[in-house]
């Protein structure tokens, strides 16, 4: 561990409590690099905190789909898909080029490197935490803020944040996903109060075993793609991002012939006329390029927009019991109040402000240059009516 002498020892002898949240969440992690950074860093900390004098709790932060190859995941710790001693000690005699090969039947039925090695993290905790008081929390798609410190707050492109802007700018255009798939997105500070609840019951309460919590909304407070579509179109139109490419309209569909015949016609092209265009007027081609980084992110998530999981959430329900009135308060974790347009909205206009860093006082102009586009696209019809009928 990168720690100085004096560091590890205040921390040796002053820490009370550990919030386990570092890790790779890129999907397409190869992985190495994946196992050393989820698996072999939380087995470190996990030798760190045992040597830890007033530690009283070790809260892990995994995720809901860690075992997203069952459909009904219930909050306890399942056995890995493979021994992580095992994998580790393999991967210390293989050459890059061999790990690449076998990785896809490593993972099997696991869309990614990210789930697969937030599995074997999992046994880790429970294996070699023996002595520890630990609590595990499993959060789902994490999103922006509901509450705090504001609403709507996001601070990157992660997830589906990225998706959401690009559907905004009019380059996203159509997406394979169902509409009917439950987006199972849980807000950023909800994470947050039901990590910090763990880590007090658990620390109160000494429970014998590990606690697990399935930090998810699906089974509590459903919302599908095709409403999520719905609310980023139609926020979007009413308070559009600056310089859209395109009026935002998506398609999602679960064909997939009509998926491709989509991205080859609402995408690639459009993409390839743009770039034409801005090297006729002296200009970087560069559309062509955005489209294919947003192709990437789009087959990284499509497993997830695709596919709807049901998570136990009994532990989370006890947890929210044990609290008292004015816990419930401030440390407010309980979804059932959610209402989605309000945070739909809330969170499309933080990816606008806090993401982009659009001010609020360029929206004249932004819907003065959607309808620009509108009114081409309208003229475009007409034109297109008119020689039909000549």
């Amino acid at each position: 561990m990168a720690l100085s002498e004096e560091d590890k020892k205040s921390i040796l002898n002053y820490v009370n409590i550990i919030f386990h949240c570092a890790a790779t969440v890129r999907f397409n992690e190869i992985l190495r690099d994946a196992v050393q950074l989820n698996v072999i860093a939380t087995q470190q900390l996990l030798l760190l905190a045992q040597k830890m004098k007033n530690l009283d709790v070790f809260v892990h932060v995994s995720t809901a789909f860690a075992y997203c190859n069952r459909k009904h995941i219930e909050e306890v710790v399942y056995p890995p898909p493979v021994d992580p001693k095992k994998l580790i000690d393999s991967l210390e005699w293989m050459d890059d080029s061999l790990v690449n090969v076998i990785t896809p039947k490593l993972i099997g039925d696991r869309p990614n490197t990210y789930t697969y090695t937030k599995a074997l993290a999992e046994y880790i905790v429970q294996q070699e935490g023996t002595k520890l008081n630990i609590a595990i929390v499993r959060p789902s798609i994490v999103g922006a803020s509901w509450k705090e410190p504001f609403p709507g707050w996001i601070d990157n492109f992660n997830g589906p944040s990225g998706l959401f802007i690009a559907a905004g700018k009019g380059i996203l255009r159509t997406m394979r996903a169902s509409n009917n798939a439950v987006a199972d997105l849980i807000p950023v500070d909800v994470v947050i109060n039901a990590t910090i609840a763990a880590a007090w019951y658990s620390g109160v309460n000494r429970p014998r075993n590990i606690m697990v919590y399935n930090c998810t909304t699906g089974g509590t407070n459903p919302f599908h793609w095709g409403e999520v579509e719905y609310h980023v179109i139609s926020t979007f139109k009413r308070n559009p991002l600056e310089q859209a490419f395109r009026r935002p309209n998506v398609n999602l569909t679960s064909n997939h012939l009509l998926y491709h015949y989509w991205i080859a016609v609402s995408h690639k092209a459009p993409a390839f006329l743009y770039d034409i265009y801005l090297r006729i007027t002296g200009r970087n081609p560069r559309m062509m390029k955005t489209i294919t980084r947003l192709h990437k992110a789009m087959v990284l998530l499509e497993y997830f927009t695709s596919n709807s999981w049901e998570w136990n959430t009994d532990n989370v329900n006890m947890l929210m019991s044990q609290l008292s009135p004015e816990d419930k308060k401030v440390f407010n974790f309980d979804v059932r109040q959610l209402h989605w347009a309000e945070y739909m909205e809330n969170y499309c206009m933080g990816t606008k402000k806090y993401v982009l860093n659009e001010e609020m006082s360029g929206l004249p102009a932004a819907r003065k240059h959607l309808n620009k586009l509108r009114n081409i696209r309208m003229d475009n019809g007409a034109w297109n009516k008119t020689q039909i009928t000549d």
